[in-house]
């Protein structure tokens, strides 16, 4: 099973492109309603409410081996606690033993933000990380089947 934290997510296209291949399903979880084509065959679920609504939904029923794609670090990291597979949409897969340095950059990167000496976001989204996360995905699908 494949959950994307769908809101921001620019690799759409290539989850359904990996499910397909493997025949698994894919859930995409949304706080709104998002167009998906018909011809995609996954499930739109949106979870309306609290800020974390759609995160605590996707961990709910995440179970071990399963995968979801998010930056949303604190998801991914509740993610990794059940046994669930991560990675984000540049083909980067966490681990539990990447998580807690990912977790204190992040942190450190908050403070510096707020004190004005970090400015800006992620790099702009390009096609190479398109095959990365291709590449990532179709390894982390294949370290499962191998029980890796």
């Amino acid at each position: 099973m494949i959950y994307v934290d769908a809101d921001a997510c620019p690799v759409k296209p290539e989850v359904i492109r990996v499910a397909k291949r493997y025949e698994l399903r894919v859930i995409f979880v949304a706080n709104s309603w998002m167009r998906l084509p018909e011809d995609w065959g996954a499930q739109l679920m949106v979870v309306e409410g609290q800020f974390d609504a759609a995160d605590d939904w996707i961990v709910e029923r995440i179970q071990k081996n399963d995968i979801v794609v998010s930056s949303d670090i604190p998801l991914v990291h509740r993610c990794l606690q059940k046994g669930a597979r991560a990675l984000n949409a540049y083909g980067r897969a966490f681990t539990e033993q990447s998580i807690g340095e990912i977790i204190s950059k992040r942190d450190l990167l908050t403070v510096l933000r707020g004190s004005g000496e970090v400015t800006g976001g992620p790099p702009p989204f390009q096609k190479e990380d398109r095959s990365r996360f291709l590449m990532t995905m179709d390894q982390i699908i294949q370290d499962i089947k191998c029980g890796k």
